[in-house]
């Protein structure tokens, strides 16, 4: 037995809702947003030494395969936090691609990685020149050509930058990679050589928190 029924607002308007003759249920678009509270800000900051928004993001340092030097962004203690894009930027005069800089390949590199709760996740393991940092962000952006292929010039002074930036929203949609609130999961650049011969070298993340 059918039972009928009504939907109606709970503002004691009395406002149905309304089925067609072709049994669909009818509903229109409403451009606006809500009027609710917002639940998520945008996040942007640089990878440093202790995770801070006001920690040290100079990657220039001198360190080695066993006295690395790692460069993170934390899990938040009270939002989730989602990370959809990394910016590198590796700056030196004259730099080209198979150099870091403008100084030789690095010998052991660089690693991106993240860690979850349960896991560690190797993005890659060995960034040793402008090309591996250029190849892993997937040649984005893409600009230039011959010579000057991905490479911007007069960023600090005359000199050039390689600047490539990892989309975390091509690898893992819609949200990029999150870092669970209260937990030690977070996102690093480990550095394993001396790159203090560059004339800058450093890392921006960008995304959003999400709170109750």
């Amino acid at each position: 037995m059918a039972l009928k029924t009504r939907i109606i607002d709970g503002l004691g308007n009395a406002h149905e809702a309304h089925v067609t003759s072709e049994n669909a249920f009818l509903v229109t678009e409403y451009p606006c947003p809500p009027l609710l509270p917002q639940k998520n800000k945008i996040f942007r900051q640089y990878l440093t030494t202790d995770g801070t928004s006001t920690g040290t993001y100079d990657m220039q340092v001198t360190a080695s395969l066993t006295d690395f030097v790692d460069y993170f962004i934390p899990a938040d203690d009270d939002a989730d936090r989602y990370i959809t894009a990394v910016s590198f930027m590796i700056t030196d005069a004259a730099a080209v691609l198979n150099k870091f800089g403008n100084i030789a390949a690095l010998t052991n590199g660089c690693v991106f990685k993240y860690e979850t709760s349960s896991d560690e996740v190797t993005i890659h393991g060995a960034l040793k020149s402008n090309w591996d940092f250029v190849r892993m962000c997937l040649g984005a952006p893409a600009f230039g050509d011959a010579a000057s292929a991905f490479r911007a010039t007069n960023v600090i002074g005359a000199d050039e930058a390689f600047i490539p930036v990892f989309n975390f929203l091509a690898i893992m949609p819609p949200y990029g990679i999150k870092l669970d609130r209260g937990t030690s999961q977070r996102l690093t650049l480990r550095i394993r050589d001396d790159t203090t011969g560059v004339d800058a070298f450093d890392a921006i993340a960008y995304g959003f928190e999400r709170f109750e």
